[in-house]
């Protein structure tokens, strides 16, 4: 894989998944690493914008063939009864440069909680909402932040990863905010 997306926490807007599939094609990336609640917004969230579920459904089952998701806190066996590609998997492992990643969704294992990996792993988790970057003892954790409902003050998002940069960016404009070289 040359070029992978990374994006959470969409919850069912319209809205901004639209604007994170613009995003995906402009970036021309051979994957979009979607870290859970996908569909439902949960109890503890306000309605994104264009809460719409249904679309949000048409238009990543359009691309299923592209995604590689895990599940959220929010997402259930109703919603993979309607989603096209597969949701219901607790975590991913991917190697990336000689590194691997864990991809999860944060609400088990995050980086206060990290799952039993190797020294120089890298925990990719959504969740909270808000972007972070932080390296630990023996890993890096890593937090696209929200595609449709950010929080602490920051934009919607995501992440990419190519040739070993990290990049989190805007949904607004795709505009670059921070970089990681691991």
């Amino acid at each position: 894989m040359k070029k992978l997306m990374i994006a959470s926490d969409i919850h069912g807007s319209a809205r901004w998944c639209g604007r994170l599939l613009e995003c995906f094609e402009r970036e021309g990336a051979d994957r979009l690493l979607i870290l859970g609640d996908i569909l439902y917004h949960g109890p503890r969230n306000d309605l994104p914008e264009e809460y719409a579920p249904k679309k949000v459904m048409a238009m990543l089952n359009a691309v299923r063939d592209r995604l590689l998701c895990v599940r959220g806190n929010c997402d259930g066996e109703v919603d993979q009864m309607v989603l096209e590609f597969p949701i219901m998997a607790d975590y991913a492992l991917i190697s990336l440069d000689n590194a691997d990643i864990y991809a999860t969704h944060g609400h088990h294992y995050n980086e206060k909680t990290p799952p039993p990996f190797p020294r120089g792993s890298i925990l990719l988790y959504g969740h909270t909402h808000v972007p972070v970057c932080n390296r630990h003892d023996g890993f890096v954790a890593m937090n696209p932040g929200s595609v449709s409902i950010p929080k602490e003050g920051s934009a919607h998002g995501f992440m990419v990863w190519e040739n070993g940069v990290f990049s989190w960016k805007k949904l607004e404009d795709g505009s670059t905010y921070r970089q990681e070289t691991l």
